[in-house]
Parts: C-alpha cells; structure tokens; sequence
C-alpha cells in the first residue's frame, strides 16, 4: 500500500471527485500490478498488448514497469485506498533522445474516471525534468478512450494512422497550452469533489447535543431554521433526539451514506469520528473543533492522523477549526455555520482562514445588503484551500464575485494562474491588513511579491471590510465602467464639491458637458452639476437623466442629501427609472441626511452608499479591474538567439564548485547565451595600470571593483577626469574590497535615462523581474515569470518616471522596444533556470538608439523542492516529526493505519 504523504508522490482528484495517489513505481508493487492486469478484461488486455498476452508477456511487463528508474525509464501507479488501480510508464527511444515511447493501464472499472490522463500528467512532469520534451507511442484504432485522451491532453497532440495502428505524438514543450488543458480538467474534478460540500443532499452534524450553546447543538439549530432543502442527522452519545430531529449514536447506523458532515466533538475524539464517518460513505466534512495547534507533537500528530484518514477514504476536508459553510441558493439554504448573522443571498462567493474576520464580514454583509453565494471558513487549511474554492467558483452560477481572507498559500505559482484566470470571468477581491497579511504568514512572501502576484493576476486589493464589501456591491451586477469620464448629479451643495474632489484623487475625469447638455439642465450648470437642496425628485431625475443621455460620462454618481423638506425616498424612487433606463451606465449613489434605509435601486440593484468616499473608492476598484480585464492576455514570444543548453551548461558547472557570485566572465557568458551583452571593460591590477587603461579608454572613465558581488555604493566611482582622480579611486575602492580582486574600467556612458533591471528568486512564488530607476530600487515595478510582452510594456509605464512626466514622454527618450526585448530575455532567463537566486544589470543606459548594459551580477543557487503550478495535487500530509505518546482517551485504533500496512 502506498504512503501517502511520500513526497515523491501525489494525491490527486479524479474526474469524478474521487481521491487517488499518484507516485513512481516501487518494487514491492509488482504483486499489486500483477492483480491489475489478473483482474483485467479481456478486450482491455487487447488493447494493451494488441493481443492477448499470456503468462510469460505479463511476466515481462511486470519486470520491465518494475526496474529501478533512471533517467531514460520512468513508471509512476495510480492507487485508490488499498488498490492499485493504474499504471503508465515511458522509455527512452535512444540515448540522448528526448522522444520516450509511453504506454498506460487502467483497471476496467475505473476507465472513464481521468485517471489514465492523471498519470499521463504525472508522467509527463517527470519526464521533463530529465529532459523529454515529446511522448510518442502507438495504439489500435478501436481503442477509443486512450484515443480521446490523447486528443484531449492539450492542444498539441497529433495522431496518425498507419497500417492497422494509430500513431501518437505529445509535445511537452508548450507549458501554456498544458496550463490550460490542465486548469479545465482541475476545475471539473473540483467541482465533482466539492459539491458534497458546498451543494451537499444531506448533512449530519456530529456531535450535536441537547445543550444550548455547543457547538454541535448550535450547528444544527442553524440548519434546521434557515430551512436547509437536503436531509438532517445528528449524531450523539446518548442518541436522543435534538432540535425536533431523530438522532443516533454512531454515523454507521445511519439510513444512507451522507454527503457532509459537520464535526463538533473534541479535538481527540476528531480522527475516529472521521474514519467512521468515512466508512459510512461521507464525501465531505467541516471539523469545527479546536485544539489541533502546530506546535507541538500531539497537535501534529492529530492533524497528520485527520488528513490521512480523510485520504484514505476520499473525503475533502475543511479545518479544523474552522467555524462552518453556509449556501444561501434558494434549492440549497445551507446554513453549517456558527455565524449567528445571516446575510442575504447574492452573488459573492467569500473564503476566509480566520473565523473572526469571517464573523464580521457576514455582519457587515448583512447590514449593507451585500448578497452572499457561499461562504467557507478554511480554518487550518489542512485539506480544502483557496485554490480548490477558486476552480469550484470558476463555473458556479450562482457566484458573480469573490472575495478572499487568505493569511497563507499552500501553491502560490499556482493560486497566481488559477485567480488570473477566474479574474477574466469574476472580479476577485482580496483583503489585506497592513501591507499585507500573507506576508507575515507566509515565507518569503514580501509585499513586493504580494503585489507583482496581484497585479498580474488583476486581483483588487481592499484593506477593510467595509471597502471589501461596498467594491462588491459596485461589481455584482453591475455594468463595468467603460472610462474614467464621471458625471455627478444631486442636490448635496458643499458635498458635492467633496465628492468631486475624491473623484480627481482618485483617478477619474470630471468631464465638462457639451454645450448641448448644459442647455438641457437648470441654469445652464456644468459637471458636477449640483441644482441645490430644494430640487424636486423630478428636477434631479431629469438631470441625471440628460447627462446619461448625452454620452458624455461612463459614470454617474448621484449625490442625494435628504432633508425635513423633501422626500428621499422619492428621489431615490424617480432615479430608480434612471438606472433601469440605461443598463449600460455604471451608476452609484450617494445618499444621507435620511433615516430610510435604502441599500440599493432601481431593477438591477444600483449601489447606495453613505458618504462620497466609499462610493468614489468603490468605482474606482471597479474601474481598474474593468480596464485590466478589458486587456489581452499577452503571449509568451519567440526570442531568437536563446541557447538553454548552453547557460544550462555554464550553470551546472558553475554550481559544481559551489553556489555563490559569479565572476565577470561568466556573467558575461552566461547573459549573452540569452542574447544580453554587457558594455565591454578593462582590468586593473595596480593604480598605475588603472591609469594606464584610463588614458586609452579617454577621459572620463568609470572605475568599479571587479569583485563578483561588489557594494556598489562603496565600490564604483564615476565621473574621473584625470589620471589623479583614477588613482584615488582606485585605492579607495580596493580598500573597501576584500581580497586582491583589482578594478574594472569603462568608458563613461550617458543616455536620458539611467535604469537597473534584476531577477530575485522565491522557492515558493518563483522568480520575479524587476525595472527601477538607476537610484536604488525604491519605486520600482516588478512581475512574476512567466513574462508576456504585455507584461514588459507595462512594467516601464509603470516606473515612476512614466508616472510623474507620462508613459508618452518616456517613449520619447528611450526605444521601448528594445526595453521590452531586454525585460523578455531576462523573465526567460529566470524561467528556464530558477538557480538564478539574484541578478541585477545596473547601471542599464536607455536611450531612443537603444540600451546598454554597464555592469551585472549574478548569484547561484542550487534549486530544492519548490511547489509544481501544474501538476495536480492535494496538500500532502505532513507528517510528524517524532511519535506522539497517546493521550488518555484517543482513539489510537485510527493512528497510523497506512504506516503499518
């Protein structure tokens, strides 16, 4: 049996929901493959083995799947609990090839079910780490579903027939079209693994007492009154009925296999809780209890037994400690959560790892009528995280928008593709605290990470609830702001101006109306037009009305201030028909000065907000993530004159001494194997031969040390004129370097701009280029790999340079091009060699004849294990570091059963 958390192997979801385990073959499986094939059908053998193998031909192949890998032979089985139920392998054509001939084997009862395509997958990102980049193989005509499989891997599989057989052939090199294939197979088993969850037939709370207050009682009161549509249970010691509903004392008396349980009981009794509950057929649960810390041994004992219990039975997890699930569909009314706030129906999907903020939210929901899809309190994470809820809410109907608490990533290069790609079809809105929270939890997540990660993946960044809440209210349901020209309409007088003003601060345009409008409003008023608090609904409607009209404004706000003498209700009322009279405007509300509680209006649910500057920051999220949406995609470009195996090689052999600096020349060699050269320079040994190099360069010279990782505060001197200046340089420098490295000398260059540009490597999100302005790297933009042309364009208009004089003056200095190009070749540079800790090219000289590149360096480092954005898989199980003595009271039955096996 294999051992789950095996970190050469992977737990991964089925088509079907279902969990199975994917890991390279060991030798001890030959018995459990044997059973495979023993158990197979006789047209699957055929269609195996193109004939009926006998003894001797399953002998073979048993000895052949069975070998100790190695570079040219991979094998990896698919296993469900106990059972290997699959099995694909690839042999190298010749040495030195990088063709492998594959083939695979799944057991006739689970065909259907993705798992040839999973170990295909699984296969594959082996293979490539060994150098691989094509699968070929042949096949009988009539064997349809590998047939399919093939064609559906990704987009560059091609097949051939030829003499009663079918050729195939997979290229592993396009990682964007596997990326795609793979995140539209993730996200259908997702949604089959999840939908126990969050759309679950019938619930059983486990743990459910007749005292008020406990979690257990507590959960399932929750669920009976909100109505929920499915079958309850509750489970109790005693077995008494509670909350009017028949209870039992253990889950395997149940009438029917549940789809979700809930679990309220101590933290110790949780695991033999969860094996019975698996044992039942339950395909999902929500553990509320606490006590499950990872700090010491019982708790990582405890969390380890969880989730391999889970595992082992195909459960999807979500905590422990977390405080529920809720569904507000009206076929669904799921309410499995502690929250005693219940927030309206609506569109937003929200998942939150802290129950505190969770508990707000649903408050602040309710209270501004923020309408609610779903809800899921992560907890601990051990299972069910962001990613999974991301592919679920990718297709879900009912969820417009989501709204994120995430205070850590288990995958981040992979969060980064899946939250980009539901981004171009839902807006996304992340809360941070401070700079950001993820940053203090996660490792190595810097606020510049953060932000690379989040602008790229067009997520919103909110730092409030409320602000989360109100920038949802403008998204769900709501036409996207189509520019940044806003009109505001309103009787609120010195309000109004206030209003304006956050406008300008934010971004937008106050348009000035054409003559023709101005003629159709009182008193010929131009934007923003304020007709003063005496004006009639009808007065107000009218005006807003004509500049909708108009086409003059992408936006409108109407700023309402009620008073004793007029109806704010029924200005609201005449707006209404305003709204409902232009669909495609983007339109919000102020209103105050009233005690009526209007949330929204007109048909579509305009949003109405108390004060101007919720309102201005609200549209203004709106009006950024319609932009970033509104923008292609970008592609990843061919870039002529990239030699891989040639910086591979230099790599490997500069890491052969040791990782650290690299020396001038091999930073040289190596950036000109990705086509960036370096401004040629001459060394120094002695003040005299500095001189010497000076007088044949020609004043002015720059001298820097040609020490591999220099400080160049101390350690570069510019601007020398003479040849006393290039002798004090030179002793200043050497006596700020250690060891007897010399100098390096250059003409001095100058350009209209001055940049640096630089690689820093993360283990968990990856690599990340950087363009700053050549004065430290203060006010610099920075993305994550993979870099599109669109990404480069982007990071020079996003300097500050471009901000203060303007991206078209910027362009005008300097040739834009051949920046991107530099930017390209640098993101490639970090993407096809992650050992590439830091890099930075500084002092870069742009100018509109091109750039130049005065200096570099480059630090190695060899490459660990970092996380796959690819290959699917559920979070491993951790296990603990040391045996926990059991406590008194476990149920020590449940520990350790696959260990043992």
């Amino acid at each position: 049996m294999p051992i789950i958390s095996d970190p050469d192997g992977a737990d991964a979801l089925a088509s079907d929901g279902g969990i199975v385990t994917i890991r390279p073959v060991r030798p001890g499986d030959r018995g459990a493959l044997a059973g495979l094939y023993a158990g197979a059908s006789r047209e699957n053998l055929l269609l195996r083995f193109f004939i009926v193998p006998g003894r001797l031909t399953i002998a073979a192949e048993l000895d052949s799947l069975c070998r100790p890998e190695t570079r040219d032979r991979l094998t990896v089985v698919a296993w469900q609990a106990t059972e290997l139920i699959g099995v694909a392998s690839c042999v190298r054509l010749d040495a030195g090839s990088r063709m492998a001939e594959i083939a695979a084997f799944v057991a006739d009862e689970h065909h259907g079910r993705g798992i040839g395509t999973l170990l295909l997958e699984h296969l594959a990102a082996r293979a490539k780490r060994v150098g691989i980049t094509d699968f070929v193989g042949e096949m009988l005509p009539g064997n349809i579903g590998v047939l399919r499989m093939v064609h559906d891997f990704h987009e560059h599989t091609h097949t051939q027939t030829r003499a009663g057989y079918v050729d195939l052939n997979i290229d592993l090199t396009d990682q964007f079209a596997f990326e795609r294939a793979v995140d539209a197979r993730d996200r259908l088993a997702e949604r089959a693994s999840l939908r126990p969850l969050l759309a679950p037939r019938s619930v059983v709370v486990i743990g459910a007492g007749q005292r008020h207050g406990t979690a257990g009682h507590e959960t399932l009161r929750a669920l009976r009154d909100y109505g929920f549509a499915g079958r309850l249970y509750a489970i109790n010691p005693a077995g008494r009925p509670v909350c009017g509903l028949p209870a039992h004392r253990h889950v395997g008396d149940l009438p029917e296999a549940v789809d979700l349980a809930v679990i309220t009981v101590r933290a110790e009794l949780v695991p033999g809780a969860l094996k019975e509950a698996g044992q039942r057929g339950v395909r999902a649960a929500v553990v509320l209890s606490k006590g499950f810390g990872t700090s010491g041994p019982v708790g990582r004992q405890r969390r380890a037994d969880m989730l391999r219990i889970a595992r082992e039975h195909g459960i999807r997890l979500v905590g422990p400690s977390s405080i529920g699930v809720l569904g507000t569909g009206a076929q669904l009314r799921l309410n499995a959560c502690l929250s005693p706030i219940r927030p309206p129906a609506g569109g937003l999907a929200v998942a939150t790892q802290s129950g505190t903020v969770g508990i707000a939210l649903l408050a602040n929901a309710a209270r501004s009528g923020c309408g609610i899809s779903s809800f899921v309190s992560l907890g601990e994470k051990l299972d069910v995280s962001g990613n999974d809820l991301i592919a679920y809410w990718y297709d879900d109907p009912d969820t417009q928008a989501v709204a994120l608490y995430l205070e850590s990533f288990g995958n981040p290069r992979r969060f980064a593709r899946t939250v980009r790609a539901l981004g171009r079809r839902k807006p996304v809105l992340a809360l941070e605290t401070g700079r950001s929270l993820a940053a203090r939890h996660t490792e190595a997540a810097t606020p510049e990470l953060m932000d690379a990660l989040f602008t790229q993946a067009g997520v919103i960044r909110v730092t409030g609830i409320d602000e989360m809440l109100d920038t949802a209210r403008m998204l769900i349901g709501q036409p996207q702001p189509a520019g940044t020209r806003l009109a505001i309409v309103g009787n609120g007088g010195g309000l109004t101006a206030l209003a304006a003003d956050h406008a300008v601060a934010g971004g937008f345009t106050l348009v000035p109306l054409s003559r023709d409008t101005r003629r159709q409003l009182p008193r010929g008023r131009d934007n923003p037009v304020d007709l003063g608090i005496e004006a009639t609904p009808a007065t107000i409607a009218a005006a807003a009305e004509t500049i909708a009209n108009s086409g003059e404004a992408d936006i409108l706000l109407l700023m309402i201030v009620g008073t004793r003498a007029n109806c704010s209700v029924g200005t609201m009322a005449a707006l209404a028909e305003v709204v409902d009279n232009h669909p495609d405007i983007t339109i919000a509300a102020v209103l105050t000065g009233s005690n009526d509680d209007i949330q929204r209006f007109g048909a579509r649910g305009a949003p109405v907000f108390a004060q101007p500057e919720p309102a201005i920051r609200a549209l203004a999220h709106a009006q950024r993530y319609a932009r970033w949406q509104r923008q292609p995609l970008g592609r990843h470009p061919d870039l002529p004159g990239i030699q891989r195996a040639r910086a591979r090689t230099l790599i490997a052999q500069a890491l052969a001494t040791g990782p650290g600096w690299l020396p001038r020349i091999r930073v040289a060699a190596l950036l000109r194997a990705y086509g960036i050269s370096l401004v040629p320079a001459s060394a120094a040994r002695t003040g005299v031969d500095a001189v010497a190099v000076a007088e044949r360069l020609g004043f002015p010279v720059v001298l820097r040390s040609a020490h591999p990782a220099p400080d160049r505060v101390t350690t570069v001197r510019r601007d020398l004129s003479s040849a006393a200046a290039v002798r004090d340089a030179f002793d200043a420098v050497i006596g700020n370097c250690p060891g007897p490295t010399g100098v390096l000398l250059q003409r001095q260059l100058a350009a209209p701009v001055e940049l640096a540009a630089g690689i820093r490597h993360d283990p968990l999100f990856g690599s990340l280029v950087r363009l700053g302005l050549h004065d430290g790297w203060t006010g610099h933009t920075a993305r994550l790999v993979p870099l599109t042309d669109l990404d480069a364009g982007r990071m020079w208009r996003d300097l500050p340079a471009a901000a203060s004089s303007g991206p078209r003056r910027l362009a005008q200095l300097l040739d834009t091009s051949v920046l991107e190009d530099l930017l390209l070749r640098l993101g490639r540079l970090a993407e096809d060699h992650p050992e590439i800790a830091e890099l930075d090219l500084a002092p870069i000289f742009a100018g509109p004849d091109g750039v130049l590149v005065a200096d570099a360096r480059i630090r190695l480092a060899a490459v660990g294990a970092e996380p796959d954005a690819t290959l699917r898989r559920l979070s491993p199980v951790a296990l603990p570091a040391a045996p926990a003595r059991p406590e008194r009271g476990t149920l020590d039955s449940v520990r350790g059963t696959r260990a043992a096996s």
